[in-house]
């Protein structure tokens, strides 16, 4: 389903090929695969991305997503952060996208969740839905946190949450959720905080970000490898 590609490029680092996406990213959004009220829940997040400045939505997503660890979109850094164990589940990340004919193209870790998404729209959607639910307490960990900031990403990961189908009372989501927040604007203590080199587990980090890509053509039945 276009959806979760669609939300997949809501979610990557805002560009000019992102702003002009937008119409596009509106249509598949009515698809069918989100309730109404998700789907309208998106709207303000939409028309942030495609009336504001791309200065002001670059520095919003980094502030959100790159200088706070609780909000990583890195999944596996909110149950592995950097243990040995990360490694392993990110090789059996990887497996799984090759056994689906997927390839990474870009610099971004296999458990970036844009990343996840693009691959989940490859698969059946009851294939794509367990999947997901996997994620699920991460997912509704993000999506509370988010909603604690008003954040108009909130909805992203909210309409994510009701496609996994975990609920907000999940226990493991709830363990998450005891951590305190990152504040983004405590530059010392959350560089403090990054100060380990994250290992590559990607394509070659020359080949260039997949947000680079054409996103228009994105949204178009992914192809994969057969």
């Amino acid at each position: 389903m276009r959806t979760f590609k669609a939300l997949s490029i809501l979610l990557t680092y805002p560009s000019e090929d992102l702003k002009s996406a937008i119409p596009a990213i509106r249509a598949v959004l009515g698809e069918g695969l989100l309730p109404q009220a998700s789907v309208s829940g998106l709207e303000p997040l939409l028309a942030s991305l495609e009336n504001t400045d791309i200065y002001d939505l670059q520095e919003r997503y980094v502030l959100l997503f790159d200088r706070s660890r609780t909000l990583s979109l890195n999944l596996f850094e909110h149950i592995h952060g950097e243990s040995r164990d990360r490694g392993g589940a990110m090789v059996d990340l990887l497996e799984t996208y090759r056994a689906g004919g997927f390839d990474l193209a870009g610099t971004e870790l296999p458990d970036h969740l844009p990343v996840l998404l693009e691959f989940l729209s490859t698969r059946p959607i009851a294939e794509a839905r367990e999947i997901l639910a996997d994620a699920g307490h991460i997912i509704v960990a993000l999506a509370e946190r988010l909603a604690r900031r008003e954040s108009v990403y909130a909805p992203v990961l909210d309409a994510l949450v009701k496609l996994s189908s975990v609920g907000a009372a999940n226990h493991n989501a709830r363990d998450l959720l005891s951590q305190p927040d990152d504040n983004p604007e405590d530059l010392a203590a959350l560089d403090a905080v990054w100060e380990e080199s994250q290992v590559t587990f990607g394509p070659d980090p020359n080949a260039g970000c997949p947000v680079s890509r054409d996103i228009l053509a994105r949204m178009e039945p992914a192809r994969v490898s057969g």
